[in-house]
């Protein structure tokens, strides 16, 4: 149902993008701000596991310093039939966990130092098989699409933006009525974002289902997020906002109206149908 959900979403961003690019850019300014767009997030792409380690100070840890860790994570991806990822930890007494990587071959899964004393041993197994599940539906590829399209569409606005305040579009330019236009500057990239949380949150309950099914006990990994998500709640993280959507639980604190625009679904349904499992 979620993949489904998933593919729905997809769908609808590109949908977004060819109307916005049309309204706003007409079909160059469209292929344009594809391109732009492409380009950036294929460098994005290659190279996020090293930005989102490095933006989050994460510290590459051996078998000799974390063998317990090691050994975890090494069962759990022979479970999951993924090559063992590299191994990380982040020097953070609030308890989070997230994964990285462009594929399975080039992975890497990161813990807070805070998880592994709040957390017992069946409940952080849950939480890697969590992140071994995001790398094995290789989630990093989907929300890199995601990326593409959404930042494709704020870019076709600004651009749209800049066009019109320099007098670069015309009444019978190809992008057509620029009444139009104008309401697409201001709702496309509202939607697109939208968009793109939907299909975050989405893929957080795939992963928590692939992950619950690698671990083999619902129940520890439902214990694990209630326990994250309490601590998060009470101790955030002081983490940049834009890596806040990498991690299992959200680290950023929010009200009811921030948690309307989170990328992670609601805790209380994620634990239900883990439970329900």
């Amino acid at each position: 149902m979620n993949t489904m959900k998933t593919f729905i979403l997809m769908a609808a961003l590109t949908a977004l993008f060819m109307v916005a690019g049309q309204a706003m850019g007409g079909q160059q300014g469209m292929m344009i701000a594809l391109l732009f767009a492409v380009g950036l997030n294929f460098f994005a792409y290659w190279n996020s596991d090293k930005m989102a380690l490095a933006m989050n100070k994460a510290r590459e840890v051996s078998e000799a310093e974390a063998p317990d860790l090691h050994n975890m994570v090494a069962s759990l991806a022979a479970r999951a039939q993924l090559p063992k990822p590299k191994i990380y930890v982040v020097d953070n007494q609030t308890p989070n966990a997230f994964a990285t990587g462009r594929n399975p071959d080039h992975a890497a899964v990161a813990v807070t130092t805070g998880i592994m004393r709040v957390l017992n041993r069946d409940e952080l197994e849950g939480v890697l098989a969590h992140e071994l599940a995001h790398i094995k539906n290789r989630d990093i590829l989907i929300g890199s699409i995601a990326a593409v399209m959404a930042g494709a569409i704020s870019y076709l606005a600004t651009m749209a933006q800049w066009a019109m305040i320099f007098g670069g579009r015309s009444n019978d330019d190809e992008g057509g009525n620029p009444i139009v236009a104008i309401v697409m500057m201001i709702v496309a990239p509202l939607a697109a974002s939208l968009i793109q949380m939907a299909i975050s949150r989405s893929r957080e309950y795939i992963a928590d289902a692939t992950g619950a099914e690698i671990c083999g006990h619902p129940q520890s990994l439902a214990s694990a997020l209630n326990k994250l998500s309490s601590a998060n709640e009470q101790i955030p993280m002081d983490v940049n906002p834009a890596s806040a959507q990498m991690y299992i639980v959200n680290p950023l604190k929010g009200g009811s109206i921030a948690n309307l625009f989170s990328t992670h679904p609601p805790m209380e349904e994620r634990i239900r149908r883990l439970m329900a499992m």
